[in-house]
């Protein structure tokens, strides 16, 4: 098939490439977000989509918004049969998704209909799921509600970030998609309407859901370091600044302390929880880098009762 792939940040190469390495399918173009501003001197970069299209020798599209109309006058050009889409980050048009005979197939990272969204592999985690994985579904009008083609699994291990657990998927899900493309185009696969029990939402992690609340309990507080560790990042206050929290280890046997109570050692840095205490590993103070907990303790010289939070 004549394909049109549509996708933006880092974890979508690995599809692309699967499609470039096919030796069934010619991409024709790709669709990704318009460059945007990065670092600290704010420079415009293009997507890392982009740039790996562009390597090879790939037409990129960079429409502001999927319904313009030069945009669209250019996809009728390149009449592509099947536009498979990875983390695209804009909503399709009808007047876009029409345009492909066969549709856009997108990879979604969750078993569907559970976490439908901007933000699967984060919830997954945040709620304590055992077991995840990718889905490629035909999209349609509603948010991650179209019917599927196929889907693979990946165990959730116990120290997994949203990080680990969305680079597994990514390299995973390739395969998935680019067999997803071969089954359609030579008809032996068909999608599936998603069964109507077990819908889930996943809305985008704000900054605000990743403020540790140390009256929940230990598990829920580790949960939350894991899920939004890279990005947006867990963190809480102290002494009226943000520290980030990018590694924490929930300690069962320490239950001494009060929620958000400081207790420093030599080398160990506990917080109290609603539960048991956990243990700070890595953390981030506001405008330095990463750090050890002990040696960020050492240098800010916890008082013995000090909190973190408000």
């Amino acid at each position: 098939m004549k394909l049109v792939f549509a996708g933006t940040p880092e974890v979508a190469v690995p599809a692309l490439d699967a499609l470039i390495a096919s030796d069934r399918h010619e991409v024709a173009a790709v669709v990704t977000r318009p460059d945007a501003p990065a670092g600290r001197g704010r420079r415009l970069v293009a997507s890392p989509v982009a740039e790996r299209a562009a390597e090879a020798g790939i037409e990129v599209l960079k429409p502001a918004k999927p319904r313009d109309e030069e945009f669209l006058a250019r996809l009728r050009e390149i009449a592509p049969d099947c536009c498979p889409v990875v983390a695209y980050g804009a909503l399709l048009p009808k007047v876009a998704l029409d345009v492909p005979a066969r549709g856009w197939v997108n990879l979604h990272f969750s078993l569907l209909p559970a976490w439908r969204g901007a933000a699967p592999v984060q919830h997954s985690l945040m709620a304590g799921d055992e077991v995840t994985g990718a889905s490629t579904f035909l999209i349609g009008e509603g948010l991650d509600s179209g019917p599927v083609y196929g889907v693979l699994t990946e165990e959730i291990r116990p120290t997994d970030t949203s990080g680990d657990l969305l680079t597994r998927l990514a390299f995973a899900g390739a395969g998935l998609l680019a067999a997803t493309m071969d089954g359609i185009e030579d008809g032996t696969l068909h999608a599936v309407p998603q069964p109507h029990e077990g819908v889930t939402l996943a809305a985008k992690i704000t900054v605000e859901d990743a403020q540790i609340a140390w009256s929940d309990p230990a598990l829920r507080v580790d949960r939350v370091v894991r899920g939004c560790t890279p990005a947006p990042g867990a963190w809480t206050l102290f002494r009226g600044e943000r520290l980030k929290l990018i590694q924490a280890t929930p300690v069962l046997d320490r239950t001494d302390l009060a929620p958000g109570e400081l207790s420093a050692a030599k080398n160990n840095v506990y917080v109290g929880t609603g539960s048991h205490a956990v243990e700070l590993l890595w953390v981030q103070p506001q405008g330095k880098k990463p750090m050890k907990a002990a040696d960020w303790a050492r240098g800010v010289r916890i008082v013995h009762g000090e909190l973190l939070g408000l």
